[in-house]
């Protein structure tokens, strides 16, 4: 397993200056027959959507025709981020209005689900609405791998490279959550994804055929159950992941980072038990339990969170008459 982690380290890992050829790029594209939908999964984000879309489209679109759409699905956002939006060009969706004969859910991943349904590319890429250091990058350096070999069919995003100083290796990884929870599960469990370097990342290009076939979390664990779900189907040699250098968002609070933990833990656990690796845990709670001080007195505050799941797209009738697609 160690040998062939670290084959797959160094042959399916990229760095985005790898692909800066954009006209060859899009020549390869186009030989292929590809069609290409960037889908910006949006709640509140009209500080940043805008610069997005301007960037994405004039780069992405007019100057090298590698993208074929660019969509807002959104949550339901109370600022001006659908007028923001629409205002730059992108084509702007609510996510309770899609499939509207599905009863409507909210959370990230509805959205990411939605998205298969309403955009009409071969390839999907997914970025997130609020990076302040945008770049074309972002898309181009995702898609490539997968315009380039065929075997590849989903590419994650990590950012932060090692860098080398003084003789030493400043050493790279993800977020708080990644370190702390999710590289220790995959350790204990599927130690060969751990070759991934930031499974939480929310920006990857997926082939639709792969998407469609995946249970989507429409919460907190989404990512984590595309990475088990493929993983189980395809194999680790599905999977590249390209260096995108930095990513510059707002941190979220340790509070938010335990409710995102207690969603991606239900999400594994389901996953776990699914597959035979854990047969002796029951039923879990979905209350999680914080602790919050006011002087002298101290309280527990109780949140509900529970990972429901969409099915895989393919089950749906109205996705498979649309794309003319055959339930085996």
């Amino acid at each position: 397993m160690v040998k062939k982690l670290k084959k797959w380290i160094k042959d399916n890992t990229y760095h985005h200056s790898q692909f800066w050829d954009l006209k060859k790029m899009v020549e390869a594209k186009e030989k292929q027959g590809l069609s290409i939908s960037l889908c910006l999964p949006t709640l509140n984000e009209e500080k940043t959507v805008g610069k997005e879309i301007i960037l994405f489209k004039s780069e992405l679109q007019d100057r090298y025709p590698l993208i074929d759409e660019i969509a807002v699905i959104d949550s339901g956002s109370e600022d001006n981020t659908l007028e923001v939006a629409k205002s730059f060009g992108a084509d702007v969706y609510l996510a309770d209005e899609i499939l509207p004969e599905v009863e409507s859910k909210k959370g990230k991943g509805e959205n990411l689900w939605k998205a298969i349904y309403q955009l009409n590319g071969d390839i999907i890429v997914y970025v997130d609405a609020d990076i302040s250091n945008i770049h074309p990058r972002f898309v181009y350096g995702l898609v490539a791998p997968l315009i380039y070999d065929q075997q590849i069919q989903y590419v994650k995003a990590f950012y932060d490279r090692p860098l080398a100083f003084s003789g030493d290796v400043r050493p790279s990884g993800g977020g708080r959550v990644t370190e702390i929870l999710i590289r220790p599960l995959f350790s204990l469990y599927f130690p060969e994804l751990t070759g991934i370097i930031q499974p939480l990342s929310g920006e990857y290009a997926v082939r639709r055929e792969v998407l469609e076939q995946i249970h989507f979390p429409i919460g907190y664990g989404v990512e984590t159950s595309h990475l088990i779900d493929v993983y189980t189907k395809f194999g680790l040699d599905a999977f590249a992941q390209t260096d995108l250098d930095q990513r510059v968002h707002e941190n979220k609070s340790t509070r938010a980072l335990g409710k995102m933990s207690f969603g991606i833990l239900q999400t594994f656990i389901k996953r776990a038990k699914a597959l035979g690796i854990i047969e002796k845990i029951s039923d879990f709670e979905t209350i999680l339990r914080q602790t919050q001080a006011r002087d002298d007195i101290y309280e527990q505050i109780e949140l509900e969170i529970v990972e429901e799941e969409r099915p895989p797209m393919i089950e749906i009738e109205q996705y498979r008459e649309k794309f003319n697609k055959v339930l085996d």
